[in-house]
């Protein structure tokens, strides 16, 4: 059975407990228009997924995420748009790190609630980078959208003015995006399994992420006249000038 459930958030994200629902004023309503896919990776938005390469879209295990980053501005920092798409029985999420093995991630959770008929919510985690523990946050989150079907997973969602550094005077979207997926007993959050640690990205652009290709080795003027094994046009004449007077001093 399909369900999709958007959520229309316009305050903070607020959690009072680990495993206990957000209290934030959430308005539901049947929705199916979640539709991720490949479409812009590397030109309109920075993507990251596991499997390499894999379709969003299609019928096959596809842990997808893609972020869509205004012009960082001081102090505000940068708007986000995010996409995340992916498989599993209890949650996905997306977290975002300046310095993955340290620190915290802010970590976005997109679920299912098997003990609700499989209905959608979301949270705002953070995760402890020493020691893996999860503790609610207050992260600030608006026009949230999901989308369950079977074990698949699909949200939608906008974070606003964030910022890699805690400096006022400049914005930095400087960050390590980590993929992963963890259980949901219709309770508590089971543990942030990482499929995918990007490294750091500017995720403000993106094309950060795409391997570049070097461009083709050009032969300079000398070589390419002296290798080439095609005559000039201009060369013909001569040549037959040539064949023709030593065929004439032969005779």
């Amino acid at each position: 059975m399909e369900r999709g459930l958007t959520l229309l958030v316009a305050a903070l994200m607020l959690f009072v407990a680990p495993g206990v629902k957000g209290t934030a004023h959430l308005s539901f309503a049947n929705n199916t228009q979640v539709n991720i896919t490949r479409a812009g990776c590397g030109v309109s938005k920075l993507c990251v997924e596991t499997p390499g390469k894999c379709d969003p879209a299609g019928n096959t295990t596809c842990l997808f995420a893609s972020v869509v980053a205004s012009a960082p501005m001081a102090p505000n920092g940068t708007n986000l748009s995010i996409e995340l798409r992916g498989n599993s029985l209890g949650y996905i999420a997306l977290g975002l790190a300046v310095n993955a093995s340290e620190g915290t991630t802010m970590l976005f959770v997109c679920a299912q609630n098997r003990s609700d008929n499989g209905t959608f919510f979301f949270r705002t985690m953070q995760r402890n980078n020493t020691d893996a523990a999860l503790s609610p946050t207050e992260t600030r989150v608006t026009e949230i959208r999901g989308l369950v079907t079977g074990d698949v997973i699909q949200c939608e969602f906008n974070v606003p003015s964030l910022n890699a550094t805690n400096t006022r005077s400049s914005a930095s979207t400087t960050f390590t995006v980590l993929l992963g997926t963890g259980t949901f007993d219709g309770n508590a959050l089971g543990p942030f399994n990482i499929s995918l640690n990007s490294g750091l990205l500017n995720i403000a652009d993106p094309a950060n992420n795409v391997a570049t290709t070097a461009a083709p080795t050009t032969m300079n003027s000398t070589t390419t006249s002296g290798a080439s094994s095609v005559l000039h046009p201009h060369a013909l004449p001569l040549l037959l000038c040539v064949l023709t007077l030593f065929v004439k001093q032969r005779a």
